[in-house]
């Protein structure tokens, strides 16, 4: 019978403070992020790498206070980015036109004062931190009549995908990147566009021209009109008013390329026009090799990944693990970085109520550590900032958003989430200080078939394998239908010998110098050898992880930090198979994970402290030191998610 310790949130707290592990604060100290080959560094050489999350909706305009106390705790964690999403949804309230519910909303065309007093609060609190701003500046904005749009009620978020064409539309961003970017924050001094807190930024959140269908008019009928004539300056014959826009059509997919292209070269143009320093993409999914290239016309590449079965609406759950499959909704992330350019994952998640959740968090960093990515942001931190209020997982808003749609009221939500933002610590070390060497492999996949549907067998697995990405000159030494690592093989290792994964077996290892870890069903392997970490977990599915907090390995250091989590729930949650019954209540319970392990160490001055969810000791485990090293029993005594192991 497995069992749970009451594990509570502090929305303005944390219970450990790494601050002192980084040369973060205040952001922007070593200059602008610029894109140096196929990584991010500052102007000053210093190498740029983040670990974050995404504030979604309200959250991006929370009381002066609030904004202090979530800066704060985050840089204690270890993020340094976040993502502001979805600032432009009028669904939540505030949102960047409207600060307050109840005044018609005409048009879109002005920021409103108070809702900007507190995103450039927020910017500043951040920047004292140490946390840097990626900007997501158009997502899900709904035009209006006022606006000078037409057929306005029939448009879906930010006009997708008419924006990228329509000169309204255009001319529309246009003047809210202008206003947004030459916007002076009173409490920086300095305008948006001259501010190095800002990492890096977006055209459009998911938006291309491949997969998302054309037929709302007058925009369809634009969209055939401008191919019409596109296709007479080529020489070809197709029929451009009779087609479907939706197929596989040589010419139709080039000439959508051509437009998604001028769009992106027109509003990066624009940018550099008034001032903006910070590198650019296009958008942020894969979705086909043709949408892939269409990203080599910004600074970077994006992607987004998930590894869930959504069902809109729903309060349903994937109740999978990730090392029980050959793909962990990598592939799609390594579709999306082309090979040469840099690249950031600026949403990810595992989402409640799955309860192997707590596998992601060093799965991905892991895997972004290896490929040499730029970071990653979660999706989502918070949609409200009304946190001091919320005590349970997964419900955070009072009721249903947008007619009910599940995920809005708090699925995605992950700050008060043992079994994921309770490894972000460790998540964050891996990535920041780059604790899983850099693979030194540069395998080129060609990208020939570019439309829906297209072959992606390459790149199944091999995030986890070696250094890749797409390429598009037929340079490449792997075709795209080529499964390079087989299901068969039933496990994957990486080239630099640092992680191994297991989908028969069921488990995954993080082994380096200074962060050690295992992942899955552990009760099954016996006793799991590490370099200087050994785990014979009686817990049959946990994550075990272990940080020097120092510069030396773990097996010299004399501060380190070890964190041990399985499932969390909420007290009372009911399930019928993976259907959610009931929510629960307070408090959160995290399942208290029952290992023995051993570090290597000639240190014999070492304490494991056991510290609660207030950040209070609460017991000594009690260790014995042998020639092998020190050696403790957890979930006995004292049990816990975290404990510090430091030298008396």
């Amino acid at each position: 019978m497995s069992k749970y310790i009451p594990w509570p949130a502090y929305y303005d707290d944390a219970p450990i403070d790494l601050r002192f592990v980084y040369d973060g604060a205040p952001a922007g100290k070593h200059g602008f992020v610029k894109a140096d080959g196929d990584i991010f560094t500052f102007s000053d050489g210093t190498p740029a790498r983040f670990w974050g999350t995404n504030f979604n909706g309200a959250a991006n305009f929370p009381s002066h206070d609030y904004a202090e106390k979530v800066a704060r705790r985050l840089a204690k964690i270890g993020c340094n980015i976040v993502r502001f999403h979805q600032l432009d949804s009028e669904w939540h309230t505030p949102n960047i036109f409207a600060f307050t519910k109840g005044k018609r909303l005409s048009a879109t065309m002005e920021l409103d004062p108070e809702s900007m007093d507190r995103l450039d609060y927020l910017i500043y609190s951040l920047k004292r931190e140490g946390i840097y701003v990626y900007m997501d500046i158009f997502t899900y904005r709904k035009f209006k009549a006022d606006d000078g749009v037409e057929n306005t009620i029939a448009l879906g978020d930010a006009a997708k995908p008419y924006s990228s064409y329509n000169r309204r539309l255009i001319e529309l961003q246009k003047k809210f990147a202008y206003d947004f970017w030459t916007h002076l924050n009173p409490y920086t001094g300095m305008a948006h566009k001259d501010d190095p807190v800002f990492a890096m930024g977006e055209i459009v959140n998911e938006s291309d021209l491949f997969s998302r269908k054309i037929e709302v008019e007058p925009y369809a009928s634009e969209f055939r009109s401008l191919y019409d004539k596109w296709l007479k300056t080529k020489g070809l014959t197709d029929d451009a008013f009779s087609c479907d826009l939706s197929a596989n059509i040589p010419s139709l997919i080039e000439f959508k390329i051509y437009l998604q292209e001028k769009y992106y070269d027109e509003m990066i143009g624009f940018l550099r026009e008034i001032g903006v320093k910070i590198p650019l993409c296009g958008t942020n999914w894969a979705m086909c090799g043709a949408n892939v290239k269409t990203q080599m016309r910004g600074d970077f590449t994006d992607g987004h990944t998930y590894f869930y079965d959504w069902q809109w609406g729903k309060h349903n759950c994937m109740n999978r693990r990730q090392t029980e499959v050959a793909e962990p909704a990598t592939a799609g992330l390594m579709r999306a970085r082309v090979a040469g350019m840099p690249y950031f994952v600026s949403e990810w998640d595992m989402p409640w109520p799955n309860e192997f959740r707590a596998e992601s968090s060093l799965l991905y960093a892991a895997v972004g550590s290896l490929q040499g990515w730029g970071g990653y942001a979660i999706h989502t931190y918070a949609y409200t900032p009304y946190l001091d209020r919320m005590d349970t997982l997964g419900k955070e808003v009072s009721s249903g958003a947008i007619g009910g749609v599940a995920y809005r009221e708090g699925i995605f939500s992950t700050w008060n989430d043992p079994a994921k933002f309770g490894l972000f610590y460790h998540a964050a070390l891996i990535q920041r200080r780059s604790d899983v060497r850099m693979s030194d492999g540069n395998l080129k996949i060609n990208e020939r078939d570019l439309g829906m549907g297209a072959p992606m067998d390459a790149y199944r697995t091999i995030a986890e394998q070696t250094k890749a990405g797409a390429c598009f000159d037929g340079s490449g030494t792997v075709e795209q239908d080529t499964r390079i690592i087989s299901e068969d093989a039933g496990e994957v290792r990486s080239d630099t010998g640092e992680l191994y994964r297991s989908w028969d077996k069921g488990y995954g290892v993080i082994d380096t110098d200074r962060t050690q870890a295992v992942y899955g069903l552990l009760e099954k392997q016996g006793k799991i050898e590490m370099k200087a970490l050994s785990v014979e977990s009686k817990t049959d599915f946990a994550v075990v992880a272990l940080s020097s907090l120092t510069d030396m390995p773990i097996s010299e250091s004399d501060n380190m930090l070890l964190t041990t989590v399985g499932r969390a729930k909420n007290t009372g949650a009911k399930f019928t198979g993976e259907h959610m019954d009931e929510y629960g209540e307070a408090p959160i319970l995290a399942e208290v994970i029952e290992a023995t392990l051993t570090i290597k160490t000639a240190r014999r001055d070492l304490r494991v402290w056991a510290v609660n969810a207030e950040g209070f000791y609460h017991g000594v485990v009690p260790v014995t030191y042998t020639d092998d090293g020190m050696t403790f029993t957890l979930g006995e005594q004292f049990p816990s998610v975290y404990y510090l192991i430091s030298a008396e």
